[in-house]
């Protein structure tokens, strides 16, 4: 996963330093949509796997608490880095003037200042994230999760050319962020 955000105001991070650029300053946003990126289960199933082949590996020739402490150990070692690999939260917010948020990794992004949004299918992917990508880009990718959608900027304080973030459902995302730009934007993912 590589993630690289300004500090522009249309990039600028959500922690309590954001003032008043942005719904982290009311408590009053409304959550238009949420996505918390999970590993997927069957990971889970190899982390456990993982786990029991090392404790039967260390557990030869030994005495039989030695396998059942190791796996606790490994799974346990396993089990909190796939929870911290699954800490990835995609939110969108309506803050009381009907300005709409994006909050993902601690960056935050009105919609305002997107002028074109684009949902990059599975297919599309690899060229998206591959010799197409701007290195002045701000993304946020998981291998896990197949499909992008790609915020293109007008903003000429920002550097930043786009944002590429994944999403398990971006019709959704798009519809809740730039409802206006949505139709327009996934017409590709279905075709």
């Amino acid at each position: 996963m590589t993630s690289s955000a300004n500090s522009s105001p249309s990039s600028t991070p959500s922690s309590n330093q954001a003032g008043s650029n942005g719904p982290s300053a009311n408590t009053t946003a409304e959550v238009l949509y949420r996505e918390r990126q999970w590993v997927p289960w069957y990971w889970w199933l190899g982390a456990a796997f993982v786990a029991a082949l090392t404790a039967a590996t260390v557990g030869l020739n030994r005495h039989d608490f030695w396998p059942v402490i190791t796996f606790f150990i490994v799974f346990a070692l396993l089990a909190w880095a796939l929870v911290s690999m699954s800490k990835t939260v995609i939110t969108v917010e309506k803050d009381p003037d009907n300005t709409r948020w994006i909050l993902v990794k601690g960056a935050q992004l009105p919609g305002d200042v997107v002028a074109r949004s684009l949902a990059v299918p599975k297919t599309a992917r690899r060229s998206a994230l591959g010799p197409q990508l701007d290195p002045a880009a701000f993304l946020v990718s998981h291998q896990w999760v197949d499909e992008l959608v790609m915020l293109v900027l007008d903003d000429p304080e920002d550097p930043t050319p786009y944002w590429l973030v994944s999403s398990k459902d971006p019709e959704a995302l798009l519809r809740a962020f730039v409802p206006e730009q949505a139709e327009q934007a996934i017409k590709d993912l279905n075709a």
